[in-house]
């Protein structure tokens, strides 16, 4: 009984630290991002066994290059990144069979390249598109992975595979495993401005603030595209 009683408060606690590093991204609060990936990673090596501390330490890495990324600190974003990665190589190893772990490494793989360029490209483009690969693979039905996906073939060079053509695609599958995802409204809003079709990336972006009206990337997103 104390050993359940004990894996309910630790998977409770693990939650509301994704929660809150959810948050910090909302409201792209970079310093307390950092000091909160710090924290994570710390907790993970006291627990080097625990696949799901590093993974909320990956995960706390990749809102920090986030942020950093819109915040226009492109260097902070590569480093955030860079060791997010090995915190989601950590998770992976420790366990394989969970496809969440696979969507956090394609994902930091993929924040590697805005900082670093055709260089990124070059050494994370394959290991994003296979991780990608591999959690949708893993999970179908993860409206978090084709996200993860399509923002993997958004940033990968077109000489790669990449561009928004195939990243809208997989946008508006993860809409239709959920509606209510904010982050794929966001990201097709993003794909469409980059298109210039313009009233569909507002309707896009509009729609993501309706679910999600904390996230200030996204009203900065939808103040660039003018008013039709």
């Amino acid at each position: 009984m104390m050993r359940i009683v004990f894996a309910f408060f630790l998977i409770a606690g693990l939650s509301f630290a994704s929660d809150d590093a959810a948050k910090l991204r909302d409201r792209q609060e970079q310093a307390a991002l950092e000091q909160r990936a710090a924290a994570l990673h710390a907790d993970a090596e006291k627990s080097p066994n625990d696949a799901n501390r590093w993974y909320q330490s990956a995960m706390a890495y990749s809102y920090l290059a986030e942020v950093a990324y819109e915040k226009h600190d492109k260097p902070a974003s590569g480093r955030a990144a860079e060791a997010g990665v090995k915190d989601a190589e950590k998770a992976v190893s420790l366990n394989p069979n969970n496809a969440e772990f696979y969507r956090v490494l394609g994902t930091l793989c993929g924040q590697t390249i805005p900082a670093g360029g055709f260089v990124s490209a070059l050494a994370y483009g394959k290991r994003a598109k296979e991780a990608l690969d591999k959690a949708v693979q893993m999970d179908p039905k993860s409206a978090r992975a084709y996200v993860a996906h399509g923002v993997g073939f958004y940033y990968l060079p077109a000489s790669f595979g990449g561009g928004p053509d195939n990243a809208i695609k997989d946008y508006k599958q993860a809409i239709a495993l959920d509606p209510k995802n904010a982050e794929a409204y966001l990201w097709l809003g993003i794909a469409y401005a980059k298109q210039h079709q313009n009233p569909q990336a507002r309707e896009a972006l509009t729609k993501s603030l309706q679910l999600d009206p904390d996230r200030l990337w996204t009203k900065q997103e939808l103040d660039k595209i003018p008013p039709q």
